[in-house]
């Protein structure tokens, strides 16, 4: 089992930034690819961005492209998003996973196993 713990959600303002963190702890935390989704009001949760293991390869969703950069530390077991930026459409509550095991499927919610409780980023206009 591998546990995840988000933090950094806040209320900001367009055109302003903040960095999320997503702590892992338990079994080989280190050795899995980890990624951010996020959910919005009203709507289906989405990808946002992935690293993989060795944070040699990442992948972003176009809206967020130029805006976001995902980075883990492997030492501290923590991946997180810095978000720059940041537009009221940015609003959702974000959610840290792991467990992936084909980095093509990284989009897809199914393809990820475990899931942290998520953490709220407001964005006002």
């Amino acid at each position: 089992q591998v546990q995840l713990v988000e933090s950094g959600g806040a209320l900001v303002q367009a055109g302003g930034s903040l960095r999320l963190s997503c702590a892992a702890s338990g079994r080989t935390a280190s050795g899995y690819t980890m990624g951010w989704f996020r959910q919005g009001p009203g709507q289906e949760r989405e990808f946002v961005a992935a690293i993989s293991r060795s944070g040699g390869s990442t992948s972003y969703t176009d809206s967020v492209k130029g805006r976001f950069t995902i980075s883990r530390d492997n030492a501290k077991n923590t991946v997180y998003l810095q978000m720059n930026s940041l537009k009221p459409e940015d609003t959702a509550v974000y959610y840290c996973a792991t467990g992936l095991s084909n980095w093509g499927q990284y989009a897809r919610q199914r393809a990820w196993d475990y899931w942290g409780q998520g953490t709220q980023v407001t964005v006002s206009s």
